[in-house]
């Protein structure tokens, strides 16, 4: 059993700055891709962020030059800066660990982004 605890979300005017957390506790101990999707009410849930566990990174055109994803091996934690938040960007955030099978996702609970203009 895998649980993620996701953090950092709030509200925030347009142009600023948050930063999300996600932490995996559990059965497992190591993760393959870690990655953050987003998800407006009535959409389909999209990829945000993407990280290996070598470290090679990929992001949705929209967020790129604005957002940063990063991954602390040791504590099973992916992290997502946010900069230059603009209200589009408004959405419940999501977090999701594969294993490092490549069979199986798991998912946090989601935490909501507000971004006022």
């Amino acid at each position: 059993q895998v649980q993620l605890m996701e953090s950092g979300g709030g509200l925030v005017q347009a142009g600023g700055s948050l930063r999300l957390s996600c932490s995996a506790s559990g059965s497992i101990s190591r993760f393959n891709t870690m990655a953050w999707y987003r998800q407006t009410p009535g959409t389909e849930r999209d990829m945000v962020a993407t990280i290996t566990s070598g470290g090679t990174t990929m992001y949705a055109d929209s967020v790129k030059g604005r957002f940063t994803i990063s991954r602390d091996n040791a504590k099973n934690t992916v992290y997502l800066q946010m900069n230059s938040l603009q209200p589009e960007d408004t959405a419940a955030y999501y977090c999701m660990f594969r294993n490092t099978y490549g069979t199986r996702n798991y998912w946090g609970q989601g935490t909501q982004v507000t971004v006022s203009s």
